[in-house]
C-alpha cells in the first residue's frame, strides 16, 4: 500500500474492498488515492463502534426505533443512544427522523451498505467453525425472474437439504437487486452481461425458446409446416418492444390477426399454448416436463438469451454463497443431461 499512514493497515486489503469515506484529516497528508487511507480509517472506526453498528443496521432495515429495539431485546433509550453515538463519529447525521420512522441520509446509505457487507463477512467468519460440520447458518437470498425458478430450484432445494439452518429467500420479480445494498447475495440475470465494477459475473446458461404447439391444437389444425404457417392462429404479440429473443421473428411472421390471444406475461403464454390456443414461443425447460407439447420450430440459440451468476465481490467469496454456486453448477449440469436425453428420444 506503500505510504505511512496507511501502512499499518496493508493487510485490509484481503478481506475489505477499500472504501471511499471523506476525511479531511488524510486527504490533506497522504499523497495516494483516498480510497487507500479510508479503508484503514473506516475499519477502525467499525471495530470501535460495532455494536452501534449493528444497531443501526437494524434500524435501518426495519425502519423504526422500536421494532429495532425489539429485534435487538433492548430498550428504545439504547438504540437512540447507539445512533446518537454513531452520527457523532461520522460527523454526519445517518437518519432522517419523521413521523412514519427512520429514512437514511446520504451519510446513512454509506455506512448500510459497507457495515451491511462487514456484518455478513463477520458472520460468515463466526459460522465457518459450524460449516466445517456442515451446520452453515444465517440467510441466503437469492433473485431472479420468475419464470427462471425452474431452472434455480434444483440448487435451492439441494442447498437447503445440506444446509438446513440457512434461511432462504427467493425473490422473483424483473427489477435488479442493489447487490451493494444487500438486496440479496446471488442474482440471475437475463440479457446483456452486467457490467457494474464491484460485481463477480458468470454464465450460467443460455436460456432458448422454440415455436410449439400443443397435441390438441394440431389435432384440430393440422400439423404446422415451419416454413408455411398461415392459417394458423398463435399466441403472444406483434411489434413487441420487450427484449425478447423472439419478439422480431413474431413481428415479421405474425399478423395481429393471426393471434389467438396477445399477452406479453410468459406464463399466461404457456397456459394457453398447453390448452391449445395457438402456438406460441415458450422456454426449453418449460417444455421439455410437457408431453403434450409439440416443437414446431426446436430452440435454438438464434432465439435465446444470457443468464448470467451475479454476486459482489465481498461476498463472493463467503462459505454459504461459494456453496450455493456448487449447487448451481451441479443443477445447470443434470438440466443438461436431461435436455440433451429428451432431445436424443426425437425422431
Amino acid at each position: 500500500m506503500g505510504c505511512v499512514p496507511c501502512a499499518r493497515w496493508s493487510w485490509v486489503s484481503s478481506a475489505f474492498t477499500p472504501i471511499r469515506f471523506p476525511d479531511p484529516d488524510f486527504g490533506s497528508k497522504c499523497p495516494v488515492p483516498a480510497r487507500c487511507c479510508c479503508t484503514g480509517w473506516m475499519l477502525e472506526t467499525f471495530m470501535e463502534y460495532w455494536t452501534e453498528l449493528r444497531t443501526a443496521l437494524m434500524v435501518a432495515r426495519l425502519g423504526t426505533v422500536s421494532a429495532a429495539a425489539e429485534a435487538l431485546g433492548v430498550h428504545r433509550a439504547t438504540v437512540n443512544r447507539h445512533v446518537e453515538t454513531l452520527e457523532g463519529a461520522f460527523g454526519a447525521p445517518l437518519f432522517q427522523r419523521h413521523a412514519r420512522g427512520y429514512a437514511l441520509t446520504d451519510a446513512g446509505r454509506d455506512m448500510l451498505e459497507v457495515a451491511g457487507r462487514a456484518d455478513e463477512m463477520f458472520g460468515d467468519l463466526a459460522g465457518r467453525s459450524r460449516g466445517k460440520a456442515g451446520q452453515l447458518s444465517g440467510s441466503l437470498i437469492v433473485t431472479a425472474l420468475a419464470g427462471v425458478a425452474p431452472l434455480v430450484m434444483p440448487a435451492i432445494g439441494a442447498f437447503h437439504l445440506a444446509h438446513p439452518l440457512i434461511a432462504l429467500e427467493f425473490v422473483a420479480g424483473a427489477q435488479l437487486a442493489r447487490l451493494e445494498h444487500g438486496e440479496a447475495h446471488v442474482a440471475i440475470r437475463a440479457g446483456a452481461r452486467p457490467e457494474v465494477p464491484d460485481y463477480v459475473v458468470t454464465m450460467f446458461r443460455r436460456l432458448r425458446f422454440g415455436l410449439f404447439a400443443s397435441q390438441s391444437y394440431i389435432d384440430r389444425a393440422g400439423h404446422p409446416d415451419p416454413d408455411q404457417l398461415d392459417g394458423h392462429r398463435f399466441v403472444g404479440a406483434v411489434d413487441l418492444r420487450r427484449p425478447v429473443p423472439y419478439a422480431d421473428w413474431m413481428t415479421d411472421n405474425v399478423p395481429p390477426d393471426a393471434l389467438a390471444l396477445r399477452t406479453t406475461d410468459q406464463q399466461v403464454l404457456h397456459a394457453a399454448v398447453c390448452d391449445g390456443l395457438g402456438l406460441g414461443f415458450l422456454a426449453e425447460h418449460d417444455a421439455c416436463i410437457r408431453p403434450n407439447l409439440v416443437a414446431i420450430i426446436p430452440p435454438g440459440d438464434a432465439w435465446s438469451t444470457a443468464l448470467w451468476v451475479v454476486t459482489h465481490v465481498d461476498l463472493h467469496r463467503t462459505t454459504k454463497v461459494q456453496a450455493f454456486l456448487t449447487n448451481l453448477k451441479s443443477a445447470k449440469l443434470s438440466f443438461d443431461c436431461h435436455t440433451d436425453a429428451q432431445h436424443n428420444k426425437q425422431p
